[in-house]
């Protein structure tokens, strides 16, 4: 920051500074009122009037996606600030004595059209998520056949590897869903088959079968620093040290469970039935409900003095996780209603333990308790703060559990939540969402708990959240969220030098790349969210949107053990009776033997794997 004295004393000392009184660089994001010569009123997503200044060096870019060229439009700056234009703005902010002039050096117009948006335009989030398999797929393996006895977690900013000799169970796992989910909106076979090589890794080097317990789990990951795999049993990460932490477990089943959707494969199916048993024989509090968030490698009990202060706790992750991360796809897969009451379970301890229903509520949820359900305040890191994107997540997947199993209760939490989260979470001014803030306002104000940096994950809760409620419900408020999220989301987080996505930037969009979040793979980060992301808000969009049509691809295996033979292609929980199965093909040829109403194919008998297109049509436009 620079600054200019505004009342030096005669000796050249400089006198105590006036409020304010420096410059310093800021964003403004929100959607052109007027332009007068080179002045443009902006109205903020907050409905505030902010006017910017063009200078002769203002430069300005089109809104691009991964692997797109840059598009410069600094010639036609004019033609495009017009009313309703979506746009973000950077520069120089300078006080003033009535109030802040902001400069704008830098603007990105998020299309050429106010009305029409690139990313709700069919391909585009198939597009990244392509761009990004490669990303991934080129990091790890190069392009050779993916041999995941090379995978590392750690991947740098431009996609190789660190020194760091350790395979985390979590990432292949999420790496595996990544690829899976490329293949089904693409039908790209590499990437599949980097998917079942995967799952084959997970399954021959992480997992641990318990025959006398008929449960299945997963170590932690495998240190192969040595000429001998060395397997790390219990979590390695200080907040879960030693314990057997629930959301690892969950994790682990993510790419498999959405491989198995695709291939039908028998050996994946009984590794996550396995899984599953553990989660309720261990995991589960059979009195009170929900699930604990650790047990003791040993005793596999979650209420051993040696968990410390994991003892008998629950948690989001513990509860929540287990729906998006591997449930609702295993019941997308088998149809079998043991999922589907277990995610009704999950849904219904969600809205009876995790809102705030105290006098003075905070419009965040509880995230940690004690094993009686009791609200944890003081549990590690988290004390009585509030993750952002754990807040959307809920909204996200309950109006998903609503269209399964509809619940008043259900709906009225996820609208709650959506309808609150903006003037708490979210930025006002630049756009996108915040990261950790304090549950308890102060003030009037929730106070940022480190800094206010945005994370990619975040972004994607807030993006599918708003989505899927302005597909099932029609209102605009919460289209107009989706596109906003969106439009800072793919303005900001893409890397379109050296690929893939950032992990976080800071409040004004640039990034941020200091220690572990200069990195594109970690503990923390893989192709999970932003494959799921790209996958659900081209169905979100596609189908409930834009009531367009669109394209699925599935692989069934000879041996598949799908049930009933049936493999079905609903890309989501979906409303009843808004999509139809339109068309089918096999290896190219079309097929007829399917139910166009539960979007489910009976598969012919086959000696080989069969290529299975499936092409999805909002109801009321079904031709």
């Amino acid at each position: 920051m620079t600054g200019t004295p505004t009342n030096p004393k005669a000796d050249g000392r400089r006198a105590a500074p006036d409020a304010l009184d420096f410059t310093f660089s800021d964003a403004a994001a929100g959607y052109v009122l007027e332009r007068v010569g080179n002045q443009v009123r902006l109205r903020t997503f907050d409905d505030r009037v902010l006017t910017l200044r063009l200078t002769d060096t203002t430069s300005g870019q089109l809104l691009r996606n991964l692997s797109d060229p840059y598009n410069d439009v600094t010639g036609r700056l004019y033609d495009l600030l017009v009313p309703g234009a979506l746009i973000f703005s950077y520069g120089p902010v300078y006080p003033e004595a009535e109030g802040l002039r902001y400069q704008a050096s830098r603007l990105v117009f998020v299309s050429e059209s106010p009305s029409s948006p690139p990313y709700e335009e069919p391909g585009w989030w198939v597009d990244q998520l392509y761009a990004l398999a490669r990303f991934y797929r080129r990091s790890q393996f190069g392009t050779a056949p993916a041999d995941f006895g090379k995978y590392r977690t750690e991947i740098g900013g431009s996609g190789e590897k660190t020194q760091r000799h350790v395979q985390e169970t979590d990432t292949i796992s999420r790496m595996v869903y990544g690829m899976a989910t490329a293949y089904m909106l693409t039908g790209d076979e590499d990437f599949l088959e980097v998917a079942e090589r995967g799952s084959r890794y997970l399954h021959d080097h992480m997992r641990f079968a318990d025959p006398t317990e008929e449960v299945v789990y997963w170590y932690h990951g495998i240190d192969v620093s040595g000429t001998h795999e060395h397997k790390l049993f219990a979590s390695e990460f200080g907040d879960d040290y030693r314990a057997i932490p629930a959301y690892e477990q969950i994790y682990a089943l993510v790419g498999l469970t959405q491989t198995y959707r695709l291939t039908g494969d028998p050996q994946i199916k009984a590794d996550v039935e396995g899984t599953v048993r553990l989660f309720e024989r261990f995991f589960a509090d059979p009195k009170l409900g929900g699930y604990y968030s650790h047990i003791d490698p040993v005793t596999l009990s979650p209420h051993h003095d040696y968990l410390g202060p994991n003892r008998s706790r629950k948690n989001w992750n513990s509860v929540g996780d287990h729906a998006p991360a591997y449930l609702f796809n295993l019941y997308l897969a088998t149809g079998e209603e043991r999922y589907r009451r277990m995610l009704e379970h999950t849904f219904d301890m969600i809205v009876a333990h995790m809102p705030d229903r105290s006098p003075e509520a905070s419009p965040f949820v509880y995230e940690r308790f004690h094993g009686d359900w009791t609200p944890d305040r003081s549990w590690g890191w988290q004390q009585d703060r509030a993750v952002v994107g754990h807040n959307l997540k809920i909204a996200w997947n309950l109006t998903r559990m609503n269209a399964l199993t509809p619940k008043n209760e259900y709906r009225a939490l996820a609208e709650r939540i959506a309808d609150t989260m903006p003037a708490h979470g979210r930025d006002p001014q630049r756009g996108g969402w915040y990261d950790l803030m304090q549950r308890v306002a102060t003030d009037g104000r929730h106070d940022f708990v480190w800094h206010d940096r945005k994370t990619w994950w975040q972004q994607e809760q807030a993006i599918l959240a708003y989505l899927i409620l302005a597909g099932q419900t029609g209102n605009s408020d919460y289209h107009k969220q989706a596109r906003e999220s969106a439009a800072f989301y793919n303005a900001f987080f893409l890397d379109h030098d050296e690929g893939g996505v950032y992990f976080t930037v800071l409040a004004e969009g640039l990034p941020y790349l200091i220690g572990d979040e200069r990195l594109k793979g970690s503990h923390a980060m893989s192709m999970y969210h932003k494959a799921e992301l790209c996958y659900l808000a081209e169905v979100y969009t596609r189908l409930l949107l834009r009531a367009e049509p669109m394209d699925l691809w599935f692989r069934p295996r000879s041996d598949a053990t799908f049930p009933d033979q049936t493999l079905r292609v609903a890309p989501d929980v979906l409303p009843r009776g808004r999509v139809a199965l339109d068309q089918v093909t096999i290896d190219g040829s079309r097929y007829t033997d399917f139910d166009a109403e539960s979007l489910s194919i009976r598969l012919p008998h086959s000696d080989n794997p069969m290529t299975v297109r499936a092409r999805l049509r909002p109801s009321e436009t079904r031709r």
